[in-house]
Order: structure tokens, then C-alpha cells, then sequence
């Protein structure tokens, strides 16, 4: 029996941002779980929650002062429980993050460790001596701008944090940190959740003898980029062999609660998809992860192509976990416009794409609406990167406005109050009412699409293959083992293209776009993209003119 995260699909929500049910204008897990039938009209398998925990709310609760509790601010544990009950009636999966990598300086472990250096928790943290001239240990940066390393004047010593000052990271090499971590997520899987999205999964260990960084130099980084920490290989500071002894530990605890899931995030420029197959090869780590690959500018069929075959090359038995959105990036929308005339046809296209690669799916909430990134005053952020790299990097609060429910004017049913982002016009028109009336909006065709896939295993959990076919021009074969396959062809760019196919029998699928079928030759208009139910043992030949 297929694992059902598998090739599933699961739908992000970003508490804040999805729905206030109180009028303070911040959403909260009464209003998720009042828009649940939503999320499951679609289709999805699974609901993400980004952190909910109780927080300073300094990286919007990336920030955890308490692992085991729930922020007032999004509700109780009793909503909490709620809202996993409601969602399993639904026959949706519950995964909640955990944001293991450093706490909010304002956790009772770390307001211990910082009063000596002898107390109890003393070494939960990664502490280190200065240099004779008084400098931090050595040149780690800190993503969010500046250095990682932060003095404490009672220890005398610099503490680590590889993002805000106020996150400090813990020190995983101490054996009673990974056991207390391990704890919290056995209240969560007690409590009944299906799994955990790991937050920086390649943050945990640091290089215990803290060497500095080497330069990575690259042609578009010089002089300088806008953030110093995109200038260094950050050999040292993440991404050490130790986490993977640690990951097991994981997996051992999941084990204990069958049908539970794992996905980490894998936050690296340097061996991302390396590092993804790694974590999740052979059975005994985490049991999907994603990084930063399809989150970027690259909207090629050669970029797909090799970070696709990179993966199963790697990790033959391992398994990923893809997207083109979420909380950290600007939305794909905005991303890839420039390689689209109508964003429509590039919404569909994207949707089409992203849920017929082998692997499983995250869809960000808005995703299925087409919302592009906001542009927001300065004056508008709340993000610490947005304000601090302001205007060269505008943060990530582009992507986190809220969701425009109903028709009209913002705030458009997603609060009573003024929301703690704006809802931009732009925004408005894609409103969920609207769309709900058009039979041929991009919600619908999410539906459409997402109800199509299911009924061809060869799309869930199949194997692939890549033709051979120039750009924009992206094609490859799904295969499952009960000899169904299925080939999805793509133009990747604002002009049409045409192919020869040969050995077609039943036609196209209905889910095609922009995409006719006339003899043997396939026209695919702006962003146009066709799937093909292959006969069993007749594959169909696809190539473009002249070859």
C-alpha cells in the first residue's frame, strides 16, 4: 500500500495570513479552522502549519519561547485540538512546524544558559571565548546581516546565531539538547499530528571547532552582493556530517507513530539537492525534503531537468518534496512573469508542472489563486532582512499578505479589523468569491487538475524520464508500475512552439492548455502544455520539427 505522502500533495498555511476570526487583524486557528472545507475542496492530502508556538514574535514565530503550547495570539491547545479533528474528518493530514535549529532568547533554556557558565544549561547553546582582541571566533555572518555572534557581558562569551540576535542557536553536539528536542515532538505526535516540517534542517550541528568560512567566489557576487553572507561557502557553520546520526533519531521517533511524515528544509547554495538525497536515502532519516532550487529566478527546462535527475542520481531511494512558493520567497507569480503574456496561462502551467514531477507537492496557500508578490511601502514591513537590506532586498512580507476571501475592496473577508499586512488591489480582484463563479478560473483548474492526477498512479509515485528536447521545450514520461505512463510536455516560454508526436492513440487530456493536436502535430501556445495517456508498451515518440 503506497505511503500516502508519497507523491501527496500538501497545502501550506501561514497562520497569520489565512484567516483572523477575532478582529485583531493576525489569523488564527479558529479562522483556519472555519476555511478548512477550502484547503479540502481542493483536493490536497495535507495542511502544513507554519509555527503557531508562543513567541516574541521577532521572525514572526520562527522565534519559539515555548515548544509545547500555542501563542494566544493564534489561539489555545484546545483550538489546536480542534482543528486536528476537524481536519482528519475532512481526510486531511495535520504537519506542523518545528523550528529546532535556535530559540527565541527569550526561552527558559537559554535565559538559564546565559547566567554562567557552570548552571545546568550552561552548554545548551553554542557559546564560545573571544578572540585575544576581543573579536567573535571566527568570520561566520549572520543571514539576517552582521556577524553570527552576539557578547554576553555575565558569561563573557559570544553565543551563536546564524539569524536574529534574538535566536540564539542551540548546541545539538550536546546529547541532553537533541533528547529535549526530541521530547517536544513526542508531545506533538502524542496530541496526534501527522508529521513535521523541519524549519534550516541542515542548521542543527556546527563545526565544533569552529573554523572560519572560506570565500565563495562567484562572478556575481563581485564586487559585493547585497547580503555578505551569500559571499561566503559556508562550509563550517551548517550543513555537517554529524546531522545525519541526528536525523536518525528522528525517524527512530516517527517510527513509533506509524503513518507520520518528515519534510525537511534544506537551506544551501552550495550541494542543495545533495544534501536532500542524503537526508532522505535509505529509510532511516527524514522522509522528504526541499530547498531553495525551484523557489529561485530559473525557468528553464534544463534547470528542471538536471536538478530532477541530480536528485534520484544521488539518492536513488530517497525522496523529495518540490515548490514553487512559500512564506520565504517571493511568490512564482511575480518570480517568472517575464516568461508569460497572460498570468493565467503561466499559473496553470506552473500548477500542471509542479504536480507532475516525481516526488510530492507543497502549494502555498494563495497559490491556487494566482496572487503575485505585493509591493509594499517601506513603511508597510514588518520583516527584520526586508528593513534592514531595504530597497535591494524588500524581505519576505511580499509573499505573506493575507488571503482575500471575499469580493470588494480589502480587507476582503479575511478580518473585521486593519490587517497586519495590507491586501493590495492587485490582490483583491483574485479574490476566492470571484473565482469560485468562474468555471475556468486557476482555483477550479487547481480542482480540476488535482482530481485529474489522482486518477493516474504514474503521476504519484511513478518513476521519470526526460526526453530530449531543446528549450524552452520541456518533456518527460511518468511511468508507474502497473504499466500506465503518462507524457507531460511543456513550452516554457511566451511563444508558441509546435512538435511532432508519433503513436498517439487516445488524444489529449482534458487538462491540457493552450495545446491542439492536429495529425501528428502538436501546437503549444504561450506557456501550453499537453499530457498524453500512453497504451501499455506504446510509447509515444515526441520531437520537434526537422529532428
Amino acid at each position: 500500500m503506497r505511503e500516502w505522502w508519497r507523491g501527496g500533495i500538501i497545502y501550506q498555511v501561514y497562520p497569520r495570513s489565512f484567516q483572523d476570526s477575532d478582529g485583531d487583524g493576525i489569523g488564527d486557528l479558529p479562522g483556519i479552522i472555519s476555511r478548512l472545507d477550502h484547503i479540502a475542496s481542493l483536493g490536497v492530502d495535507a495542511i502544513w502549519l507554519s509555527p503557531i508556538f508562543p513567541s516574541p514574535m521577532d521572525d514572526m514565530g520562527y522565534d519559539v519561547s515555548n515548544y509545547v503550547d500555542i501563542d494566544p495570539l493564534f489561539g489555545s491547545l484546545e483550538d489546536f485540538d480542534s482543528l486536528v479533528k476537524r481536519a482528519h474528518e475532512l481526510g486531511l493530514k495535520v504537519i506542523i512546524d518545528q523550528v529546532l535549529s535556535h530559540t527565541s532568547d527569550r526561552h527558559p533554556w537559554f535565559m538559564e544558559s546565559k547566567l554562567s557558565r557552570d548552571n545546568a544549561k550552561a552548554d545548551w547553546y553554542v557559546w564560545a571565548n573571544p578572540l585575544p582582541d576581543g573579536s567573535p571566533p571566527n568570520n561566520w555572518p549572520s543571514i539576517f546581516g552582521g556577524r553570527a555572534w552576539e557578547w554576553n557581558s555575565t558569561r563573557r562569551q559570544y553565543y551563536l546565531h546564524n539569524f536574529l540576535i534574538s535566536q540564539p542557536d542551540l548546541n545539538f553536539h550536546n546529547p541532553e539538547v537533541q533528547d529535549a528536542v526530541l521530547s517536544t515532538m513526542r508531545f506533538w505526535l502524542d496530541r496526534g499530528v501527522d508529521g513535521f516540517r523541519f524549519d534550516t534542517v541542515n542548521f542543527y550541528f556546527h563545526d565544533a571547532n569552529l573554523r572560519s568560512n572560506p570565500a565563495l567566489r562567484k562572478p556575481e557576487h563581485l564586487p559585493y552582493a547585497v547580503n555578505p553572507y551569500d559571499m561566503q561557502h559556508h562550509k563550517y557553520s551548517k550543513s555537517r556530517p554529524e546531522n545525519v546520526n541526528f536525523l536518525k533519531r528522528i525517524r527512530k521517533l516517527m517510527d513509533e507513530f506509524p503513518g507520520t511524515t518528515t519534510v525537511g528544509e534544506v537551506g544551501d547554495s552550495h550541494r542543495p539537492v545533495e544534501l536532500m538525497a542524503e537526508y532522505t536515502s535509505d529509510g532511516d532519516k527524514l522522509h522528504m525534503c526541499y530547498s531553495f532550487e525551484f523557489l529561485g529566478p530559473q525557468f528553464t527546462a534544463t534547470h528542471f531537468r538536471s536538478r530532477i535527475e541530480g536528485f534520484f542520481k544521488k539518492g536513488p531511494d530517497g525522496w523529495p518534496c518540490w515548490s514553487f512558493s512559500n512564506h520565504d520567497v517571493m511568490r512564482h507569480m511575480t518570480r517568472w512573469a517575464p516568461y508569460s503574456v497572460d498570468p493565467k496561462d503561466l499559473g496553470q502551467q506552473a500548477a500542471a508542472l509542479l504536480m507532475s514531477l516525481k516526488g510530492s507537492v507543497c502549494i502555498y496557500q494563495g497559490e491556487e489563486l494566482g496572487l503575485p508578490e505585493a509591493e509594499l511601502l517601506f513603511e508597510e514591513l514588518t520583516d527584520p532582512p526586508g528593513i534592514r537590506f531595504w530597497p535591494d532586498y524588500k524581505g519576505r512580507d511580499g509573499c505573506r499578505t493575507p488571503i482575500p476571501w471575499d469580493a470588494g475592496r480589502a480587507p476582503n473577508g479575511f478580518t473585521t479589523g486593519k490587517p497586519w499586512l495590507p491586501i493590495k488591489p492587485e490582490l483583491s480582484v483574485l479574490n476566492v468569491a470571484g473565482q469560485e463563479k468562474e468555471s475556468d478560473s486557476l482555483l477550479n483548474f487547481y480542482r480540476t487538475f488535482i482530481a485529474w492526477r489522482r486518477g493516474h498512479s504514474a503521476l504519484i509515485d511513478g518513476d521519470i524520464a526526460f526526453l530530449r528536447l531543446p528549450e524552452p521545450l520541456l518533456g518527460f514520461r511518468r511511468s508507474g508500475d502497473d504499466g500506465q505512463s503518462v507524457l507531460c510536455l511543456f513550452n516554457l516560454s511566451p511563444e508558441a512552439k509546435v512538435l511532432k508526436l508519433s503513436g498517439v492513440g487516445g488524444g489529449l487530456e482534458p487538462v491540457s492548455s493552450a495545446a491542439s493536436l492536429d495529425g501528428r502535430t502538436l501546437a503549444l501556445g504561450p506557456n501550453g502544455f499537453a499530457f498524453v495517456v500512453e497504451a501499455k508498451d506504446k510509447p509515444v515518440k515526441a520531437s520537434t520539427a526537422g529532428n
